[in-house]
C-alpha cells in the first residue's frame, strides 16, 4: 500500500506530497523536476498554494523532524528523513 499523496495544481500540473506538516499544511513539489515547492494551506475557503523556495522547504521537513523526534514517534521519523534525504541531498 502507498502513502503517496498527490495534487492537481491549476497550472503547474501534478504535485506530490513531501511532508505534512501539521493538520492544515503540507509540503508539496512539481512531480517531475521536484524543485519548485508549494506551501499548501487548507483552510475554510480550500486550498490556498504558496511557492516556497528549496532552502524554507528543506527547514520546514528539519522542523517538522524535530517535532517528531521530540515526540517519540520513531515510525514518522523515520519515514520522513529518509524523504528529506532523497529531496534535499
Amino acid at each position: 500500500m502507498s502513502n503517496e499523496t498527490y495534487l492537481n495544481h491549476p497550472t503547474l500540473g501534478l504535485l506530490f506530497r513531501v511532508a505534512l506538516l501539521d493538520e492544515n499544511r503540507e509540503l508539496f513539489a512539481t512531480l517531475y523536476a521536484q524543485r519548485l515547492f508549494f506551501l499548501v494551506i487548507m483552510g475554510t475557503a480550500g486550498l490556498r498554494f504558496e511557492p516556497i523556495g528549496r532552502t524554507d522547504a528543506r527547514l520546514l521537513v528539519e522542523a517538522r523532524l524535530r517535532e517528531l523526534r521530540r515526540a517519540g514517534q520513531s515510525q514518522e521519523y523515520t519515514q520522513l528523513q529518509v524523504i528529506h534525504k532523497q529531496t534535499f541531498q
